[in-house]
């Protein structure tokens, strides 16, 4: 009995270890990296220093923002909120937050308040970032316009500087709708670039001193001594995050674009066989250098978003999935199957100050490496985020998906500027309304995205593989709406006949225009009951319920639903039922000629029941949203 007992204790141990084992294989690293940070900073982001505003938290939240982007879970945005929210006051002014200290670093946390106000329109939050904004209009400058990185560093230029306040500037400036700020970025990263790059290696060293006064300044150059290679992690993803919200015409977009190609380039010269990089770049065989673990994060988020965005040749992702490799075996260690820590981050290196640091070699190896720290782990939730994407399958490559803002054309006055801009089922919203999350999804997939503000036409269809119509305009929502037309049915019905993909997400009665927009959908079988089912009161959502059938050829891996407030559908050929509920068709699909339709009585996958904020965590409507653009994106031809 007791051999038994002993041989059925190993077996047991041996089995759990094998399911934490696959636990932690199949559970992703951002995930798992987001676990531990909210388990050590589980009341607020304290980050081991004095309860103040400190640019430390903003990199963690960031990177939390990157998880919640990817897997749509109320948690993460929830924890980012309450972070923000032991600072930001019902006022708008910032706790702790010193203005006239022209601290640039100040500025870096305005991008969760910008993601804050963007989700939740609260004003406060607005506010908020208004207050970062004047810092930057104030801001002591070099001669030429660069910003000073601290006031109590006069005439210095820091890398560190162009992520702490440029990609808040740009994500503002678009907000703003304010050229001159883009303007303004884009100098920054123009004006750093040709004070500190070494134009024979293209590496770019840690400072410059305009005055060429400090200890630590060429007194031909004004350049630190050294390549800090956090220092250029810090450049790289702030370039890049600022990219991302650059006007596809700016004069100097195709500027930064080239800044950020000789920066890879570079970067890719230096990196050692195991995929990382010495914490002073240029001083490799330098006595007790060491391969420094946020810099190898921040390479790895700016190549692969790079990439992504289309910025970076595709090439290049071979830079970044070599250093990751190098991460995982180097720097991650197992916690369990649901966290991991993140080793090998120097905590804080600089130049000047009191006690002085000189900028030497020496200097920044007598700085502290340490175990979670917070630009470390933020910085590694970004690169995981960004890799776990890149290692999603591409079905979207070269496709581009365009949604309608023609027959739904509706405009409300934005807080931030006072003007009437548009809004409701729009790529960029980022509250209940929107469609961001969706669009991160197809971005994920490889897909473009784009709008169409013109009536369809076959000469700008031509380029999309997907056209999404949502919810076309009454007189209620729009002084004049722009109703569909004979040559609009012919358009669209010739492009999805040679292939295109048609997406159709109605609305219900009172909410939507039925005659006129009905002709389209007829051409294709369907027709829109104009009616208004599965109605939930208040906060019932049991009512809003829609049970996937197993083995459902579009929603895989989606059981459970909410649609609400939508209208049926009657087919004829060539439509086919998708989902039924309660014996009415909800969904329908038809192939015609070459191309595919696909109908719902509902705008449905929208923020407001895709980011996880507002509905019971068993319904899968993020889920439904992946197995959605997965579909429609392997339907597409081109």
């Amino acid at each position: 009995m007791k051999r038994i007992s002993i041989l059925s204790a190993a077996v047991t141990c041996l089995f759990s270890f094998q399911v934490a084992t696959s636990s932690a294989q199949t559970k992703p690293l951002s995930e798992r990296m987001a676990a531990q940070v909210m388990d050590i900073w589980a009341d607020s982001l304290w980050t081991g220093r004095p309860f103040k505003w400190t640019y430390d938290q903003g990199v963690i939240l960031e990177g939390i923002a990157d998880v919640w982007y990817k897997t749509g879970d109320t948690k993460y945005f929830n924890y980012i909120k309450k972070s923000m929210d032991h600072f930001v006051q019902a006022d708008g002014t910032v706790r702790t937050y010193k203005p006239d200290e022209f601290n640039i670093d100040h500025v870096k946390n305005g991008r969760s308040v910008l993601l804050l106000y963007k989700v939740t329109g609260q004003e406060k939050y607005l506010k908020a970032a208004q207050s970062f904004r004047d810092q930057l209009s104030k801001h002591p400058r070099t001669k030429e316009g660069g910003f000073w990185h601290k006031q109590v560093y006069p005439n210095q230029m820091w890398l560190d500087g162009l992520y702490m306040g440029e990609p808040f500037y740009a994500e503002y400036s678009a907000l703003t709708n304010d050229a001159s700020g883009f303007n303004d970025v884009a100098n920054q990263f123009i004006w750093m670039e040709q004070h500190s790059r070494d134009p024979k290696t293209g590496l770019m060293y840690h400072g410059w001193d305009e005055s060429k006064e400090q200890q630590w300044a060429d007194k031909n150059t004004g350049r630190s001594p050294h390549v800090w290679g956090r220092a250029m992690g810090w450049y790289g993803v702030g370039l890049v995050d600022a990219l991302e919200y650059f006007p596809e015409n700016h004069p100097k977009r195709k500027e930064l674009i080239a800044i950020l190609n000789r920066f890879a380039d570079a970067v890719k010269k230096v990196q050692q066989p195991n995929g990382l990089w010495y914490d002073v770049i240029d001083v490799p065989n330098g006595k007790g250098n060491y391969f420094e673990s946020s810099a190898a994060a921040m390479f790895v988020t700016t190549i692969a978003k790079g990439v992504r965005l289309g910025y970076l040749p595709q090439s290049y992702m071979a830079v970044a999935e070599r250093a990751y490799a190098g991460m995982k075996k180097e720097f991650v260690e197992e916690v369990n199957a649901d966290k991991v820590n993140y080793k090998g981050t120097v905590n804080v290196s600089g130049l000047g100050g009191k006690p002085y640091r000189d900028g030497s070699f020496e200097y920044y190896m007598r700085e502290k490496v340490i175990t979670n720290d917070p630009k470390g782990v933020g910085a590694f939730m970004m690169a995981a985020s960004e890799m776990e994407i890149a290692a999603l399958p591409k079905m979207g490559k070269g496709k581009t998906v365009t949604v309608d803002s023609y027959f739904n054309n509706e405009f409300h006055k934005e807080p931030a500027t006072g003007k009437m801009e548009p809004f409701h089922y729009i790529w960029t919203e980022k509250d209940n309304n929107g469609y961001s999350l969706l669009g991160h999804i197809f971005n994920a997939r490889g897909a473009k995205l784009s709008t169409l503000e013109d009536a369809p036409t076959a000469a700008n269809l031509k380029n999309s593989s997907v056209y999404i119509i949502v919810d076309p305009d009454t007189e209620k929502e729009t002084e004049k709406p722009n109703y569909v037309q004979p040559a609009h049915v012919k358009a669209v019905s010739d492009w999805v006949k040679a292939g295109g993909v048609l997406v159709f997400f109605h609305n219900d009665a009172g909410n939507a225009e039925f005659k006129n927009f009905n002709t389209l959908a007829n051409a294709f079988g369907i027709n829109f009951n104009e009616v208004s089912k599965n109605r939930v009161q208040g906060s019932q959502f049991e009512q809003g319920a829609v049970m996937m059938p197993a083995n459902h050829p579009i929603f895989k891996t989606t059981k459970k639903a909410y649609l609400k407030e939508i209208s049926t559908l009657t087919l004829t050929s060539p439509a086919k039922p998708s989902v039924t509920h309660n014996g009415d068709v909800i969904i329908a699909t038809a192939k015609v000629g070459k191309g595919t339709v696909f109908a719902v009585g509902d705008p449905w996958l929208y923020n407001e029941y895709t980011d996880g904020r507002k509905l019971p965590a068993d319904f899968q409507n993020f889920k439904a949203a992946n197995d959605l653009v997965e579909w429609l994106l392997n339907q597409a031809k081109k």
